[in-house]
């Protein structure tokens, strides 16, 4: 009976609800496992590692378990992760699923204390010969520190009721062995955001993607496209598209990307448990690219804001905007931003912004500074092809400013990406056009003495500078924000070198 079932499709790897709390909210749950059915997935895997599983208690996760079987009701597949480093207990979890009604178990190999093959081939085999329901195989090394041979693999393939593997390692030749050795006699599922078009092209069964919890619609076009063979371009184009949004899932954290882009999209499912934070495996520059991203990709909503530039001059802007985005922006007599971008360490771009009235402290800063230049500092009023930009702006070196090559990279590539930025936050209403006259800006550029890289300086400096306005508009970091970073004993940003 087991062998008739062979996961494939798009599977979300579901995450975990909190509350404020950081108790499971059992109705954001039910809520989200909904929306995801409504998005038309395939199956669903509740209790994985987007689903925070090592940071669940016994009891949480069997309830997490039986809430998802009763909310689905048959729908669609529930695929319980019922793994642990102990044989014993994961055999506990995988009998607990079978018991509810799962369809399949989703089993990790065993972690922390680095079994051999010999030991990894036994702890399934013992799970497997234990229970009729069909089982998963979960390769996942960069978290386990244990890597499953593919060798094994082939071996615990004649089991009758291990019906597949989920590999998230991102390794795609080691993926690629699987499907020499076992395509079409085993399900092959890719886990890795990053690789999934190449694994489906090469013939993954299916994926189960930490990003699928909040662009379920994304995967299931590109694999209706390859497994279809209706259009590999452009699935291939789409990939491309959201790359950026994959790697970040796929290498900061997932649970944290994941939660933090649904409260973008305005669908608040809590943060994720300590010891995970904001600032820490997922940096906060990550988070500020993530809105970016997200919102060109037209996946945050938009909302009229309501702008008082001054007493008597309201603006109205329809645009992109996050739950901390104000719906009303008022006080322009000085608004202060502050934004850091990477990667690299030479390379890096950070920018502190005023934004304020042109008749007010802002717009006489502006002034003074172009009266008074400090040597190796000196102002540039920001410029596109020999037009000032609005709101005028004026960039200033914070770095003194020794070299040529210095020169060349801050009043160059640093400046253009800066001023890049601000144009666009214009033409997108982030700053509404209505009002470029009444405004200016004084922003500091940083740029390290050693920076070497045009191209990238000029970009982190866009971003750092995208990042900038979104905060003196928005009066961030917030309370919240703020007694988070004090807790958590980190700075808002993560300075390097």
């Amino acid at each position: 009976m087991a062998r008739k079932f062979h996961p494939e499709g798009v599977i979300p790897a579901l995450i975990t609800p909190f509350n404020h709390k950081f108790e499971v909210d059992f109705e954001a749950l039910k809520r989200h496992v909904e929306w995801l059915i409504d998005k038309g997935v395939n199956a669903i895997v509740p209790c994985g590692t987007t689903g925070e599983f090592v940071n669940l208690s016994v009891e949480e996760r069997m309830r997490i378990i039986e809430t998802v079987v009763d909310e689905v009701n048959g729908r669609i597949p529930v695929i319980a992760g019922s793994g642990a480093a102990s044989t014993k207990i994961a055999l506990e979890f995988t009998k607990h699923a079978e018991d509810v009604g799962a369809d399949a178990a989703l089993i990790v190999s065993p972690f922390y204390l680095k079994p051999t093959d010999k030991e990894i081939f036994e702890h399934y085999e013992k799970i497997a010969s234990s229970v009729d329901i069909p089982i998963l195989l979960y390769n996942i090394p960069q978290c386990t520190g244990v890597h499953i041979p593919w060798w094994v693999v082939e071996g615990l393939a004649e089991i009758d009721n291990i019906v597949g593997i989920k590999d998230s390692s991102g390794n795609m030749p080691y993926f690629m062995t699987l499907i020499e050795k076992l395509y079409g006699k085993f399900s092959l599922i890719c886990g890795h955001d990053e690789i999934v078009l190449p694994a489906l092209v090469a013939g993954a069964s299916g994926v189960i993607l930490a990003s699928a919890n909040f662009i379920p619609e994304i995967w299931l076009k590109i694999y209706e496209l390859v497994k279809n063979k209706r259009n590999i371009d452009e699935a291939r184009e789409i990939h491309r598209k959201y790359q950026t949004v994959f790697r970040f899932i796929a290498r900061f954290g997932g649970p944290l990307p994941v939660k933090s882009s649904l409260k973008m999209m305005g669908i608040d499912v809590g943060k994720a448990r300590r010891p995970l934070m904001i600032g820490g495996l997922m940096p906060y520059e990550v988070e500020e690219e993530l809105r970016r991203r997200l919102e060109s990709l037209s996946l945050i909503p938009k909302k009229k804001i309501e702008l008082e530039i001054k007493p008597g001059k309201t603006f109205y802007s329809e645009r992109v905007a996050v739950p901390l985005t104000p719906m009303k922006i008022k006080d322009f007599t000085l608004r202060v931003g502050e934004g850091f971008a990477s990667p690299g360490t030479v390379d890096m771009a950070h920018i502190d912004l005023m934004l304020g009235l042109k008749d007010g402290p802002v717009g006489y800063a502006f002034n003074e500074a172009l009266k008074k230049p400090e040597k190796g500092h000196e102002p540039k009023i920001a410029s596109l092809n020999g037009i000032e930009i609005l709101p005028k702006t004026l960039l200033i070196p914070t770095v003194t400013v020794r070299t040529e090559k210095h020169a060349k990279l801050t009043y160059g590539s640093a400046m253009k990406g800066a001023t890049k930025a601000i144009v666009e936050a214009v033409e997108s209403n982030l700053i509404p056009k209505d009002a470029i006259d009444m405004l200016v800006i004084v922003a500091h550029i940083f740029v390290h003495p050693t920076a070497c890289n045009p191209k990238r300086i000029m970009l982190n400096n866009y971003k750092a500078m995208n990042y900038a306005i979104k905060r003196a508009l928005e009066n961030r970091p917030t309370v919240e924000e703020l007694l988070e970073g004090k807790n958590s004993a980190r700075h808002p940003f993560k300075y390097a070198p």
